[in-house]
């Protein structure tokens, strides 16, 4: 039974879903951001990163980041149907 005060969440979008769709993001972020460091971190003698390693990098750090990044939306969504 649907009320306005108890609605039914039948079409939610689970974390895992949320996570696929947003990895792309999440991977190009990484790599960006593994890309940069790389080459601040040459302000401390180490080498710098290429831009394959970063691409590398940035796949597999990808699929923590769009995780948590699902799970962080998921809880906003939650947020705003609860306030309706």
């Amino acid at each position: 039974m649907m009320t306005e005060t108890n609605p039914q969440r039948g079409g939610r979008w689970p974390v895992w879903a949320l996570a696929v769709v947003l990895y792309p993001f999440a991977a190009g972020a990484a790599a960006v951001n593994l890309f940069f460091l790389g080459l601040m971190s040459q302000v401390i003698g180490l080498r710098v990163l290429s831009t394959s390693e970063a691409i590398i990098g940035g796949l597999i750090l990808g699929v923590p980041f769009a995780w948590i990044t699902g799970r962080w939306i998921r809880g906003l969504i939650d947020e705003a149907e609860d306030g309706q």
